[in-house]
């Protein structure tokens, strides 16, 4: 078998530091590693791939792959692994990757383990770890189909380079516009400085006890200070006072980042669910018995306007 695949989250030759991570992990499995691009103009990105470990990448280029669309990037995959035969498949726990492995997983039948925070991959044989009950627990799935196949969680494996061959290997293009039942007539993207919510080293949240923009904005510059990505309870979100895509919790994005500031955020069980495994958990908050300091590293009982302004102040010396 073909080893391990990492099916590269990419858009306009931007890749996602998930994919370094998971090709990082994967060379502990002692096995051939390989990188899984689509898209157009992504060959030169091989090189990238090789410096974390890739002994191959699989670098397959045409119109029908420059925009992330299920039914063709599917029908490309089901072929591959026809022909190569891996040993297991991996996927970011993002949007798309959620989408690209269930759909994949159903046109196999085979055995999916999703949202994955650790990973013991053999021959033949998958053994994940899954946090479930809002991070109370964790679970291991066994995964024995052929491929095995999962998504993994961003931020949850360390990156080290380790350099590969990172041979190209260009299989043929096997999806056609037939297989194209989606399409996109637009993309807006978001335009922010800040890094991204799922791949933060430091993510600053705010809740209900923002009180409203002006609490909002404090937490924006203190984030602006430490180079940290914003997000915000369902509270901040449902009040208007962040956009949608910056939503920490079990209905938003799960976020695993090395630190954690939730400001005047009480920590219902939801928005534990999306940052519970965060390595460092900071909290402020009046209420001391609000839940968020059940899962603190270092809890601060007080008026955020208070704080944060202190924050920046020691900061800025």
């Amino acid at each position: 078998m073909a080893g391990t695949w990492i099916f590269v989250e990419q858009r306009d030759g931007n890749v996602r530091k998930v994919t370094y991570e998971m090709l990082s992990e994967a060379k502990k499995y002692g096995d051939e590693v390989s990188a899984v691009v689509f898209g157009k103009g992504v060959e030169a990105l091989a090189a990238d791939f090789a410096k974390f470990g890739a002994d191959k990448v699989y670098v397959v280029e045409d119109d029908v792959f420059a925009n992330y669309n299920t039914g063709a990037f599917v029908a490309q995959m089901v072929a591959m692994i026809n022909e190569f035969k891996p040993n297991a498949v991996l996927f970011a726990h993002s949007f798309n990757g959620r989408d690209f492995a269930s759909r994949l997983a159903q046109k196999l039948d085979a055995g999916l383990a999703t949202d994955t925070i650790k990973a013991e991959i053999s021959a033949g044989k998958g053994v994940f770890t899954r946090s479930i009950y809002a991070g109370k627990a964790l679970a291991k799935v066994e995964i024995t189909t052929s491929p095995i196949l999962a998504t993994i969680r961003p931020g949850v494996f360390e990156l080290a380079e380790a350099a590969g061959a990172g041979a190209v290997v260009k299989p043929a293009v096997a999806a056609s516009a037939g297989d194209v039942y989606q399409t996109v007539k637009s993309f807006v993207p978001t335009v922010s400085a800040r890094p991204e919510l799922n791949e933060a080293a430091v993510v600053i949240s705010g809740g209900r006890g923002c009180k409203g923009p002006d609490g909002i904005k404090l937490v924006e510059n203190l984030a602006d200070m430490l180079g940290a990505a914003v997000g915000g309870s369902r509270a901040a979100i449902d009040s208007g006072w962040l956009g949608h895509e910056l939503q920490v919790g079990q209905t938003g994005k799960v976020v695993n980042p090395n630190l954690y500031i939730a400001a005047g955020i009480s920590g219902a069980i939801q928005h534990l669910a999306g940052m519970s495994s965060s390595k460092f958990i900071a909290a402020i908050n009046t209420d001391t018995e609000a839940p968020i300091f059940n899962v603190s590293d270092f809890g601060v009982v007080a008026d955020l306007f208070k704080v944060i302004p202190i924050v920046m102040t020691e900061l800025k010396k």
